[in-house]
C-alpha cells in the first residue's frame, strides 16, 4: 500500500498550485523536460495506448512559429514562458500497441473503427496532458494550461504530414506570483459535483 503524501506535497500538486500568466526569467532545462516526461508517461491510459505526443517549444525560432496561432490574450504570456508544451494526440496510436500492449492483439480492436479511434485517442491524450501538468508541478515547476489558439495552424506548422493533432497548450516555468495572478476561482463542493451510489 502506498503512503499518504505529505500536506506540503498535496498543496504543491493541488491546493496551492495555480495557473500562472507571468513568468520569472529562469530557464527550464532540457534535462527537466526529460524528467517531466519520464514521470508523466507512467500515468494510466486504456490499453496502455499512450497517444500523447509533446512538442516542447523553447527556442526563439519555435516560438516565432507558434506566435501567429496564439489568441491575442494568450500571446504575450506564452512568448514569455520558458517553455510551451504543445499537448497533441496521435490518432494512429494503435500502430504502437504491439509494442505497448504485447499480451493481446489490441491493434485489431481499432483498425477500421474510426469512432473508437477518435474517442480513445482524445480521451487518453487529454488524460495524459493532465499527467504532464501534475508531473511538472511535482518537479517544482508551474504551469499555465490553455486553449485559445488556432489548432489547424499549429498542426500544419508542427505536425504536417502526420496523424498527430494538437489538443491544448501548457506554459511551463517558474511562475511570477507578483504579476497577473488572479484570485483563485471557486470550485464546486462535493455535494454539487459528486454522489456516492
Amino acid at each position: 500500500m502506498s503512503e499518504l503524501l505529505s500536506e506540503a506535497a498535496l498543496d504543491q500538486l493541488f491546493r496551492t498550485a495555480r495557473t500562472f500568466n507571468a513568468w520569472l526569467p529562469k530557464e527550464v532545462s532540457d534535462a527537466q523536460l526529460h524528467q517531466l516526461y519520464e514521470l508523466a508517461k507512467f500515468g494510466p491510459t486504456s490499453a496502455n495506448s499512450s497517444p500523447t505526443r509533446l512538442v516542447f517549444v523553447k527556442s526563439k525560432e519555435a516560438k516565432d512559429k507558434l506566435a501567429p496561432f496564439l489568441s491575442e490574450g494568450n500571446r504575450a504570456k506564452t512568448l514569455a514562458a520558458p517553455v510551451t508544451a504543445i499537448v497533441a494526440t496521435d490518432y494512429a496510436f494503435y500502430e504502437k500497441l504491439p509494442q505497448l500492449f504485447p499480451h493481446a492483439d489490441a491493434r485489431s480492436w481499432f483498425v477500421g473503427n474510426q469512432p473508437l479511434i477518435d474517442t480513445t485517442a482524445f480521451r487518453n491524450g487529454t488524460l495524459q496532458g493532465a499527467y504532464v501538468i501534475m508531473a511538472a508541478r511535482a518537479l517544482g515547476l508551474d504551469c499555465g494550461p490553455m486553449s485559445g489558439f488556432d489548432n489547424a495552424g499549429v498542426d500544419a506548422t508542427f505536425f504536417a504530414g502526420s496523424t498527430v493533432k494538437s489538443n491544448f497548450l501548457v506554459n511551463i516555468g517558474y511562475g511570477d506570483a507578483s504579476r497577473d495572478l488572479f484570485p483563485r476561482s471557486p470550485r464546486l463542493a462535493f455535494d454539487e459535483a459528486c454522489r456516492i451510489a
